[in-house]
C-alpha cells in the first residue's frame, strides 16, 4: 500500500527503497525502528515537529540517536519559544500518526530542516508515512522532496 510520501517521491521521480518491519505500539521511536531492521541509528532519521508562540510549525529531521539543540532551533526559526507538538495534535497538524510521521507529504507544507549530518551519508532512512515503513533515499533528494534547508541543530 502506497503512502502519500511514496506517491510524492514517485511524482518527483526521486528514487527510493521501501523498508518494512514489524512495529511495536509500545516502541514507536526511530531507534527501535533502526534496531528492528538492523540499521545504524545514525542513518535512520526521526521527524520532529515543533510549534512556536505564534502557532507556526517547523519540521526537523535528525539522526535517531541525537536530540535537537533548542537554542539552535529557536535561532533558525526566529522564535522566542519552541515546543514539541502535543501527541494529541500530531495527526491533526501533519496527517500522520506518531511513529509514522514522515517529513514528506504532510497535510500542509511546513518549513523543514534536515540536519547537516545527513549530508555526510550516501543515503538515510525516514518514515514512509506509516508505522513499520521507512524509505531509504539520498539526503539531497529528501531535501528536494520537502523543499527543505540544510542546517546544524544538534
Amino acid at each position: 500500500m502506497k503512502t502519500n510520501a511514496m506517491r510524492i517521491l514517485e511524482t518527483k521521480k526521486i528514487p527510493f527503497e521501501l523498508v518494512t518491519y514489524p512495529f511495536d505500539e509500545e516502541a514507536l521511536d526511530a531507534i527501535h525502528a533502526a534496531r528492528t531492521v538492523g540499521l545504524d541509528p545514525k542513518t535512520v532519521f526521526k521527524t520532529i515537529v515543533l510549534v512556536n508562540e505564534r502557532k507556526q510549525y517547523w519540521v526537523f529531521c535528525l539522526p535517531a540517536d541525537r536530540s535537537i539543540n533548542m537554542k539552535k532551533a529557536r535561532s533558525l526559526t526566529g522564535s522566542k519559544a519552541l515546543e514539541l507538538v502535543k501527541l494529541s495534535e500530531i495527526q491533526n497538524v501533519t496527517g500522520y500518526l506518531r511513529g509514522g510521521c514522515s517529513p514528506i507529504g504532510m497535510k500542509r507544507p511546513f518549513p523543514t530542516f534536515i540536519e547537516e549530518a545527513a549530508f555526510d551519508l550516501p543515503f538515510i532512512y525516514v518514515s514512509a508515512g506509516r508505522r513499520g515503513m521507512q524509505v531509504r533515499l539520498n539526503p539531497a533528494d529528501l531535501l528536494l522532496s520537502v523543499d527543505g534547508k540544510r542546517a546544524d541543530f544538534i
